[in-house]
């Protein structure tokens, strides 16, 4: 298992589909949740585990779906938005009998980054989607919110990064769009 392979965005909304419907059908609720909480977050995987069923259910009391997450790699307070699931994210945490939001099975913790990391791969076969990793989830979330505002600055900040040209080759966005340009370009016409 190589989890250092270059991980990409999932850049087509027949896979990001494909990969819900893997999820659901060959591995668990737990891990569509994450899939979907992280893709609509860009929240790290290793933040997103140590969310609780606790944080989630309060945010219905408040009327609100912002909580307020440390991010465990750069010690930074985050804001994070979850309305586009909160719904559904609400529902799987309401019948959770584990304080945490992604219990792992063997006694009362989270399950760990690496299995994570297996159950988004086993989906990903069964999806066909390639390149695949724990930063697939930010990855999807920078790629997606670049593709709909092509706000760079913005999305350098909410992904804490020092330099946009960082965050765009972070989400593959150089790449994509220099090989977009060279399938038009030439100097004949």
């Amino acid at each position: 298992m190589n989890q250092t392979k270059d991980v990409q965005p999932i850049r087509d909304k027949k896979q990001l589909d494909d990969m819900k419907w893997a999820l659901k059908r060959h591995c668990s609720e737990r891990d569509y949740i994450l899939f979907v909480l992280g893709c609509e977050t860009g929240l790290r995987v290793g933040d997103l585990l140590k969310l609780t069923k606790k944080q989630i259910v309060e945010l219905k009391s408040k009327r609100e779906k912002i909580m307020r997450v440390k991010e465990g790699k750069t010690q930074k307070q985050r804001d994070v938005y979850i309305g586009g699931c909160y719904d559904e994210v609400y529902a799987y945490a309401s019948q959770l009998d584990s304080d945490w939001l992604f219990p792992s099975r063997k006694g009362d913790k989270a399950i760990s980054p690496t299995q994570a990391y297996r159950q988004l791969n086993k989906a990903a076969d069964f999806a066909g989607v390639e390149s695949v990793g724990n930063h697939t989830l930010r990855k999807t979330f920078g790629y997606w919110f670049y593709k709909a505002t092509k706000d760079i600055a913005m999305l350098q900040g909410i992904l804490n990064h020092s330099h946009p040209s960082i965050t765009l080759r972070y989400i593959g966005i150089t790449e994509e769009e220099k090989n977009n340009v060279l399938k038009t370009f030439s100097v004949f016409n």
